[in-house]
Parts: structure tokens; C-alpha cells; sequence
């Protein structure tokens, strides 16, 4: 049996070394950023209006909303309003595919959410490139995908011409990603941009940094049902690990909205208009702790962007 250093030695052989500290990244985003705030469950046009309004009032520049309700939960007015919005303002708009497990009749979602997002079934799956079409279709250049095979599919319909060569794959954090090896296979499978897992250390975020290009997403404030922790003060070291990096502003104490929709009154523009909220706290810690890292380049509707076309 091969020690622990040996064991160490072999996976760095093989191209992913074992971290005690991280390292920091080089990389960037195209622009030059190294990082990019998120703000995720932007729901509807409503709820990206009110993001947008709270971001030009505390000067927190937003790069990506996130949706998690799905496409098949919104009108084509909807998707195409939020669209002109993205279009207009120059942020990329990231839409769930909507069809998962944990909404349909099988029983194991209902226990675990370790298969929450997959799509059950042939039908689903198509269910799923049915959605990315429409999407897209819509202006729509960026997707949320929580399925490996609808991952892998979706790549190659881009590769083919029916996809946007250019369209955004994003992965979910409902898909685990906890490794550098894994985040090498979501690479290969098409991925564009890869939700870690949250409750990655700096030097699990470095591992995954050495096996991949692609940008790293991450929880800095976690939802409830993905841990619930706060992480502001590591910002800093996350950036350094993991750069070029999304940070995510999800909330603690929130309720879940998905699907969202008008029963739910004003509670998802409120809650979007707090996610920014909690972007300007991270900001202004930022620029206190680590000003080196706080300033970011002029916004110029970056290339690997997933800015909608309309």
C-alpha cells in the first residue's frame, strides 16, 4: 500500500497536486477583472429591474443575474423583456433549464438533494434542449444546466450550428463540484463556467484553479439549503485562489421562491434588491482589507460575457 506521500505524489503526477495552502491565480477574466459579482434568483423582469435599480443606487456594478425558476416558468414577453434589459445594459443573463427531478413524480428527489436538478428520463432531457432553444431563440446567451448528459448534449448542439456557438453553459452548485478532476470532466463536457461546491477552503479552490481555465462560481453569502454560511471576510483569499471568479450573493434567512411567480407578491424583488445590498457590504471590505483586488477595470461588454443578443 503507497503512503500518503506517495499517494500525493501520484495525483500530482497525474496533473492535480494536493494544496496545504492555495496558490494565487494569475488568471482573468477577459477584461482584465478578477472577479465579477453575481446576483442570483433574478426571477422575472420585475425582480431584474428592481436588481438593476438597487445596483445603480449603491454603485455595485452587476455582471451576471442568475435565474432559478427555469425557462418553462416564463412568458417569451418575460424572457424577452429581460433580454433587452441584459442587452441594453451589458450583463449577462443566465436562465435555469427548467424540467429537474425534484419537481417531477419520482420519490429519491424528494429525499436527497444530490439529484435535485438531473432531468429523469429521455423526456426530460428533451425537455431540456426544448427550453435552450426557445431561450435562445428569445436573445437568451447564457443557460444554468444541473444534468451531465444535458451538459454534454447542449455542447454538442453548439458545436453543430442548432446552439449559439457562443452561448454560455454555466453549471449549477445542485451539480457537485468539489475537485480538480471533476471540474476537468465538466470542462470536456462543455461547460463555459463551473458553480463550485460552497464550502470549499482557498486551497480546494486553488486545486480546481490548476485543473481548469474555465471561471470558477461561488457562494460568498449560502443559502440556507446549501449550508447557510457567510463568508465576506475570506473574499479576499477567494479571489486570490480562485480567480477569475463569480461572487455570488445568495442569503441566509430567506425563503426558497422557486418557481416564483406573482403569488409571491414583492418577497423576490425584495430579496434581489438585498442580494445587491449584500454585494455593496462585500465592496466596501473589499476595498478595505484588500485594495489591491477592489478595483476593476472599466465595464466594455466583455467577450466571455454571456450578454443577450437582441
Amino acid at each position: 500500500m503507497p503512503t500518503l506521500t506517495e499517494l500525493h505524489a501520484l495525483t500530482a503526477r497525474l496533473g492535480h497536486p494536493v494544496l496545504r495552502a492555495p496558490s494565487d491565480s494569475t488568471a482573468r477574466f477577459s477584461d482584465g477583472s478578477a472577479y465579477r459579482f453575481e446576483i442570483p434568483s433574478v426571477e422575472g423582469p420585475e425582480v431584474l429591474l428592481a436588481v438593476l435599480e438597487e445596483a445603480d443606487r449603491r454603485e455595485v456594478r452587476v455582471d451576471r443575474t442568475s435565474q432559478g425558476s427555469g425557462v418553462m416558468m416564463l412568458t417569451d414577453a418575460e424572457i424577452s423583456t429581460m433580454a433587452k434589459l441584459g442587452a441594453e445594459r451589458g450583463i449577462e443573463i443566465n436562465l435555469f433549464l427548467g424540467p429537474r427531478a425534484a419537481w417531477d413524480t419520482g420519490g429519491q428527489a424528494k429525499l436527497t438533494q444530490a439529484v435535485g436538478a438531473a432531468a429523469r428520463g429521455n423526456a426530460m432531457v428533451a425537455a431540456c434542449v426544448a427550453d435552450a432553444l426557445r431561450a435562445c431563440d428569445l436573445g437568451i446567451r447564457s443557460l444554468l444546466v444541473g444534468d451531465l448528459g444535458v451538459l454534454e448534449i447542449l455542447d454538442r448542439l453548439k458545436r453543430d450550428g442548432t446552439l449559439p456557438a457562443g452561448l454560455v453553459l454555466k453549471t449549477s452548485v445542485l451539480m457537485p463540484l468539489t475537485n480538480g478532476p471533476t471540474a476537468g470532466v465538466l470542462s470536456r463536457l462543455g461547460a463555459s463556467t463551473l458553480n463550485v461546491a460552497t464550502d470549499l477552503s482557498p486551497a480546494h479552490l486553488a486545486e480546481i484553479r490548476a485543473a481548469t481555465d474555465l471561471p470558477i462560481d461561488l457562494y460568498l453569502e449560502v443559502p440556507d439549503d446549501q449550508g447557510g454560511f457567510i463568508r465576506f471576510y475570506e473574499t479576499a483569499e477567494i479571489i486570490k485562489a480562485a480567480a477569475p471568479v463569480y461572487l455570488k450573493m445568495g442569503l441566509r434567512n430567506a425563503p426558497n421562491i422557486y418557481p416564483s411567480g406573482g403569488h409571491l407578491g414583492a418577497v423576490p424583488k425584495e430579496l434581489g434588491r438585498e442580494r445587491v445590498r449584500r454585494a455593496a457590504l462585500v465592496q466596501r471590505l473589499l476595498g478595505e482589507l484588500a485594495p489591491e483586488l477592489a478595483t476593476r477595470s472599466a465595464p466594455s461588454r466583455p467577450k466571455d460575457l454571456g450578454i443577450p443578443e437582441v
